[in-house]
Formats: C-alpha cells, structure tokens, sequence
C-alpha cells in the first residue's frame, strides 16, 4: 500500500478569463465550506498572486483531492 496525499486545490479565473489553481497540502479534516470560501475571498482582496501579470479575479471551485502513490524497487538484487 503506498502513501495519501491530501490537497486543497482552489481554484479561480483571472481578469483574461484563465483558470489558476492553488493548492495546500494535508487541509485540516474539519475544515469547512465557509472557511475556504473566507480563505478564496481574502486571496482575491489582497491580490497577491498574478501569474504572468494578470491578477486573480473570481472564485471558481474548491475540492479536496486525495492521490494514492504506490513506489516500486525496480533495483534488481
């Protein structure tokens, strides 16, 4: 069995109509609807992030997403 990666990936689109995901590894289980839309709402009104000059301008979505990774030895004794 191999490791669980949990994410929240948020993501919005920008003034020239991309979307840009942000994402933040192992979110607290109890975290809720309301505190990530807080947390979305206050990346906006701060506009800290621009990627290639273009600022950050509606919210779109947020979900949690969980990756199972299984590594194989491949090393032949």
């Amino acid at each position: 069995m191999g490791d669980m990666e949990v994410k929240l990936l948020m993501t919005f689109a920008t003034q020239l109509g991309k979307k840009v995901s942000l994402s933040v590894s192992d979110p607290r289980e109890d975290l809720t609807e309301a505190e990530i839309k807080t947390a979305m709402d206050l990346i906006l009104s701060k506009n800290i992030f621009a990627p290639n000059g273009d600022d950050l301008k509606t919210v779109v979505e947020a979900k949690v997403v969980q990756t199972a990774t299984t590594e194989y030895d491949l090393i032949v004794a």
